[in-house]
């Protein structure tokens, strides 16, 4: 997997590069959370439950149908009593489902692990996509002040924090043209 910092920051660019205008604070905030939370099942593996299970590492909590059922809660404790403004209901859904799959997807980038299971409850099979440049990242925050916590940075800054910073300031030139 990425760091659960490069979750963030590619989230959370992604976020203001597509969805401008009324995107606040609190929707930073919490695609950033939505983009870390499938690593949640992290627990259960320090708790011994297996990384093939389908709540072990990278199982349901990095499946499509997590990415929805979260999505869809984080839009009605936060935003479905309040909402008032610009932002539509599927369009706040969208910005903390494509959070969410963030994640499972750039792991699926990932050069190690079992697999992502995309497909989770319905099925455990484990996915890779076939581009794999992101070096997995360490368990451990010790670990990253070593040699190959420094390869899985400079790994994770070429494929995800360049690219999404980079996305992002083009769609900001992008709307500075359009408003001249």
């Amino acid at each position: 997997m990425p760091s659960i910092i490069s979750h963030a920051i590619g989230a959370f660019f992604v976020n203001k590069a597509i969805f401008s205008g009324e995107n606040t604070l609190k929707i930073s905030i919490l695609v950033m959370v939505s983009a870390m939370i499938p690593d949640i099942d992290f627990i259960g593996y320090r708790l011994g439950i297996l990384y093939q299970s389908t709540f072990g590492h990278r199982g349901f909590t990095h499946s499509i149908f997590f990415a929805v059922i979260w999505s869809l809660a984080i839009y009605f404790f936060f935003f479905y009593a309040h909402q008032r403004g610009k932002l539509k209901p599927i369009l706040i859904w969208t910005i903390f489902f494509l959070a969410t799959l963030s994640h499972p997807l750039l792991d699926a980038c990932t050069s190690g692990g079992e697999g992502v299971a995309l497909f989770s409850p319905f099925s455990n099979e484990r996915f890779f996509f076939p581009f794999r440049p992101i070096r997995v990242s360490p368990l451990g925050v010790k670990s990253f002040f070593s040699n190959r916590g420094i390869i899985v940075i400079l790994s994770e800054i070429k494929y995800i924090w360049i690219p999404t910073i980079g996305l992002f300031i083009f769609s900001k030139y992008l709307r500075w043209i359009k408003g001249n």
